[in-house]
């Protein structure tokens, strides 16, 4: 069954949830990685016009809620 199309209003940004894991096994991503990566975040959310609505980091992965 394919899912449903995507609703695109024009003039309106878009929401995205965006998710990345690490390919290794374990939890690599200690509390100095985490402070690094969130600082990262803060940092280009800037530069490409972007509001992070929400967050979460875990040992090996991070979920974003992004607006554009």
């Amino acid at each position: 069954m394919p899912r449903i199309a995507r609703l695109v209003v024009k003039g309106e940004p878009a929401v995205y949830h965006v998710i990345s894991r690490t390919a290794l096994d374990g939890f690599v991503l200690g509390d100095i990685e985490k402070d690094f990566l969130l600082k990262l975040i803060k940092r280009l959310s800037s530069v490409y016009f972007s509001e992070v609505l929400g967050f979460c980091v875990m040992g090996n992965h991070f979920h974003l809620l992004v607006r554009m």
